[in-house]
């Protein structure tokens, strides 16, 4: 449930502060509506994720900074909503490669979030979404939530502006 959802966020966050802040790497910024620094825990919604043009290298960069990532308000999606569906499949599959503890809340289960009709099934979101569905059963296991984030720890947070810079976009003259 709803209620539920914000449980869980509220008991990972250990009732720090939370807020918006941004994240930067490469000229690129990415909102991130809310998140305790502290605890490196976020919640976005779908619409945050997958309404706007985003990229792998986007939602990496989610995956590097935060250990746990909250994900509300997905809808069931058709063949109607294909780019909704692909930032879906590829924001699933980074946090899979960086092992964040991913908790969502959705309109449905994970097996009825993209739901095509017989003519269309054998377009390739059809198959990379039979994967996304996989990878989001087994990031509930035992065994991939007890597996060790693989964030970066190259990152440092600027309190003063409530923004994390990933280390690889300072430059020194060291």
């Amino acid at each position: 449930t709803k209620a539920e959802f914000e449980g869980s966020f509220k008991a990972l966050t250990k009732g720090s502060a939370t807020g918006s802040t941004t994240l930067t790497t490469h000229g690129r910024i990415i909102q991130v509506p809310t998140a305790s620094l502290e605890h490196r825990v976020a919640k976005f919604s779908f619409d945050d994720l997958c309404r706007n043009p985003r990229g792998a290298a986007d939602y990496l960069l989610i995956g590097e900074n935060f250990h746990t990532v909250f994900i509300e308000n997905i809808p069931a999606l058709t063949m109607n909503d294909v780019n909704l569906v692909r930032r879906f499949i590829v924001f699933v599959d980074a946090m899979y490669e960086c092992h964040v503890k991913l908790i969502v809340h959705a309109e449905t289960l994970p097996e009825g979030i993209f739901k095509v009709d017989l003519a269309n099934n054998h377009c390739d979101e059809v198959f990379a979404f039979d994967r996304t569905q996989s990878r989001l059963q087994e990031m509930g296991s035992d065994e991939y939530l007890k597996s060790r984030w693989s964030g970066q720890q190259k990152v440092k947070i600027d309190e003063t502006r409530d923004v994390i810079i990933d280390d690889r976009d300072v430059r020194s003259d060291e």
